[in-house]
């Protein structure tokens, strides 16, 4: 290849612009450098450098032929299978006692794991029993601790005086709810309690929502009375028959919650009752052998619990 002339203000310049013209990298660049150049003073007498550049020739080198020499393949063919099966059976048999050595390994493991189980379960039976028999002492050495009786409240004698006041009372909140032809009748029950009926108009409106506005005035009444004389008085309030309605309603309701208990088999709380109707709860289920009844919380939201009783 030809050489170019390329000239530009320093030797650098120069070569980079032969680079770029004959689009080479510097290992490829051939140049001849004809004039350095100079820089002058004040750029008086500046030369600028000159080079001559070509490609660099590449000689491509022939490697000699080599002559490969011819085998027989017969002979060859053999050995080579056999070594190919011998290959073959050694990695067949590695596998195997690879893995039987590891089936050995782990049936070991297992059956130390199932002794250590076994003497675990041993151990713990054997300090639960331990741990049992201390208790089952100390539970036969402590006596039954003795059943507390209710004892039933002897009523006093209602006096005259304490009649009078609690009809008194009555009228006067009547009275004030503006039910002025009422009629209030009093006698003593078989209990030896006082029951005062009352008798008029609207008197659903002296019940109440379930009988409250009437065992709240039966509250009060019973204060009056207690404090009119010595003893324990018992007063029973009732109109329109509602006591004995109110009974009946109680008892069928206990009925039931027997019958859903034992359908059902769990326990059953009922809403909160004043002493009274929790009492006929208990005397309705006191014969059915399938149920037992409890009172539960405080006064005024003690409640009654029906239990299903597991033999």
């Amino acid at each position: 290849m030809e050489y170019i002339t390329v000239s530009a203000k320093t030797l650098d310049d120069a070569i980079t612009e032969a680079l770029i013209q004959l689009g080479v990298t510097s290992d490829q660049l051939d140049y001849q450098v004809i004039e350095k150049g100079s820089a002058g003073f004040l750029g008086i007498g500046m030369k600028q450098a000159v080079i001559k550049a070509r490609r660099k020739e590449v000689v491509v080198e022939q490697e000699p032929e080599i002559e490969i020499p011819k085998v027989d393949v017969s002979v060859v063919k053999e050995p080579a299978k056999k070594e190919c099966r011998e290959v073959k059976e050694e990695h067949k048999e590695e596998p195997k006692k690879e893995a039987k050595e590891a089936f050995r390994k782990e049936s070991s493991r297992k059956e130390n794991k199932k002794d250590g189980k076994k003497d675990k379960k041993k151990s713990f039976a054997k300090d639960k029993k331990e741990a049992k028999e201390p208790a089952v002492a100390e539970a036969k050495e402590k006596p039954a601790a003795p059943s507390k009786e209710r004892k039933e409240v002897e009523l006093a004698k209602v006096e005259d005086q304490t009649i009078e006041a609690c009809e008194k009372f009555i009228y006067d909140v009547l009275k004030a709810m503006d039910m002025k032809d009422v009629k209030v009748s009093s006698s003593i029950d078989d209990e030896g309690a006082l029951s005062i009926d009352m008798e008029g108009s609207s008197m659903g409106i002296l019940i109440g929502k379930r009988g409250q506005t009437l065992d709240s005035l039966q509250y009060l009444t019973n204060r009056v009375a207690n404090k009119m004389q010595e003893g324990y008085v018992r007063v029973k309030l009732d109109t329109e028959d509602y006591r004995r309605r109110r009974k009946d309603t109680l008892e069928n309701l206990a009925k039931n919650i027997a019958s859903k208990v034992k359908r059902n088999r769990r326990t059953v709380s009922l809403e909160p009752m004043n002493p009274y109707e929790r009492r006929i709860i208990h005397s309705a289920l006191q014969s059915d052998p399938a149920v037992s009844t409890h009172s539960e919380g405080e006064e005024p939201y003690r409640r009654v619990v029906v239990t299903l009783v597991r033999r």
